[in-house]
């Protein structure tokens, strides 16, 4: 009999290798992180990698958008073109202005763009220009200061209309904008302006202004530098003011109509006080019966603000005749109205101001250009006058002479 256990028996008592390698291996695979068979994972893979080139195209898109794009250059070459957006336009009809004004490369783009970054543009008149980026379009248009800059210049002694020509030609605003703005009464009472127009009170200077900018605020910077500038002038000149305004009755815009006067008179600066004592003394003086001021620069002015309405204006460039000086019917002549005319003809600079403020003591009644340097030769009487006129005749009959 043999002493062997059973098969059956010797299977149950001994350890399972097998089994444990089973464990063992199902153990190596999950640390491993190998998935075990499933139908659906290459599904998962693709899947992946689809999302994936989705996101990268999104993401390219939007750099293009946002970064390439509003940098790209504009069609044109820089003409300028005006548009006006109406209070609350919707953007599909402004993008369609745009468009048609010549101002897009491409309008589906401008229109992605647009919508991308959701501009809120300003209402009213744009003065644009076609080679100008569809972010700088979007800039100037919102109007809040990150358009690009122009550096304007205006000299002392010109008026509203020669300022309007020069933001124009600098892409500020347009000038029938600007002129428009000058005579806006709402503006001008909110500047406490009296008169029709902001004329004179128009500070020369040099300023930074956004291109594309609303003429209203170019007005109010303007007019905002002048009430800086003359209330520091008032407090030096107080007794000035006050004789100004006891012996004539003149109020601040008189003084300045007077200052622009002598800006467009005057060449020199030590002759700015003369100049305006002239002017004085002809309001002041009771021998002198008649106020005339006899300045021509002031019938040229009516030939710019009333030429329609004035025949001896007709065909006006700058040039002011005899026949334009004795024209009854301007109201700016001071050969045929007396006094001061009806507002000032030029935005005086500080200088000039000054001189009205604080005019020579002198009783000249009379002056007229030597010729040399815009120099002037003063006179107390007609005689002198005269003689001083017949000089310059002379001087100028003979120069063409030799000429």
């Amino acid at each position: 009999m043999s002493d062997r256990p059973p098969e059956s028996s010797r299977s149950d008592l001994a350890p399972s290798s097998d089994r444990g390698e089973r464990v063992r291996r199902e153990r190596r695979r999950r640390r491993k992180r190998v998935p075990a068979d499933n139908p659906h994972t290459p599904k998962k893979s693709v899947l992946f990698w689809i999302l994936t080139a989705l996101g990268a195209l999104l993401a390219a898109a939007a750099v293009y958008f946002l970064v390439v794009y509003p940098a790209s250059g504009g069609p044109g070459s820089g003409k300028e073109v005006e548009v006006t957006i109406e209070r609350d336009e919707p953007l599909g009809s402004i993008v369609d202005k745009l468009d048609h004004a010549g101002l897009l490369g491409s309008r589906a783009r401008f229109a992605i763009y647009a919508r991308l970054t959701a501009p809120v543009f300003a209402p009213g008149p744009h003065l644009l220009t076609d080679d100008a980026s569809p972010g700088e379009l979007v800039r100037r248009m919102e109007r809040l200061g990150a358009a690009s800059k122009a550096k304007v210049t205006i000299p002392e002694g010109w008026n509203r209309f020669d300022i309007g020509k020069r933001l124009q030609s600098l892409h500020v605003a347009s000038q029938a904008a600007f002129l428009a703005a000058t005579a806006d009464p709402a503006l001008l009472r909110e500047l406490a302006l009296d008169g029709d127009t902001a004329e004179g009170f128009l500070f020369p200077a040099t300023y930074e202004l956004a291109r594309d900018s609303d003429p209203r605020d170019v007005v109010r910077r303007l007019a905002s530098e002048f009430e800086r500038r003359f209330a520091a002038l008032e407090q030096n000149h107080r007794l000035g003011r006050a004789n100004l305004e006891a012996t004539l009755g003149w109020s601040r815009r008189d003084i300045v109509t007077l200052a622009s006067m002598v800006e467009r008179e005057a060449a020199v600066d030590d002759e700015r006080p003369i100049i305006a004592s002239v002017f004085l003394n002809r309001m002041r003086d009771p021998a002198f019966k008649r106020r005339l001021l006899q300045c021509d620069p002031t019938a040229g002015y009516g030939c710019l603000v009333m030429r329609d309405k004035l025949p001896a204006c007709a065909g006006y460039v700058g040039k002011i005749t005899h026949a334009i000086n004795m024209d009854p019917l301007n109201p700016y002549s001071t050969y045929t109205h007396e006094g001061l005319p009806p507002g000032p003809i030029a935005n005086p600079g500080t200088k000039s101001l000054q001189a009205v403020l604080a005019p020579s003591l002198t009783k000249y009644l009379y002056f007229v250009t030597r010729g040399e340097a815009r120099r002037h030769a003063f006179s107390e009487t007609v005689e002198e006058h005269n003689t001083a006129v017949k000089d310059l005749r002379e001087r100028s009959q003979r120069d063409h002479g030799e000429h």
